[in-house]
């Protein structure tokens, strides 16, 4: 559960730093790059979003669930 939990909170700090970012780029009309800063952010929360993901796979703490044929 609280590897879920992990990508669950990941997942909305990804959405957030968007938010923000898009937030910066229509609202900010100085020159201090807070959009691009915000942008990097969602892109470092992103990849590793991706590892805890892949690592939580390969370590056994989640499984794939689906249709088995």
């Amino acid at each position: 559960m609280l590897v879920k939990t992990i990508i669950v909170v990941l997942l909305i700090a990804v959405v957030v730093a968007l938010l923000t970012s898009m937030i910066f780029l229509v609202r900010d009309p100085s020159s201090r790059r807070r959009t691009l800063i915000g942008l990097k952010i969602r892109i470092a929360l992103s990849v590793t979003l991706l590892i805890f993901v892949v690592l939580s796979y390969f370590m056994g703490w989640i499984h794939p669930h689906g249709l088995v044929p």
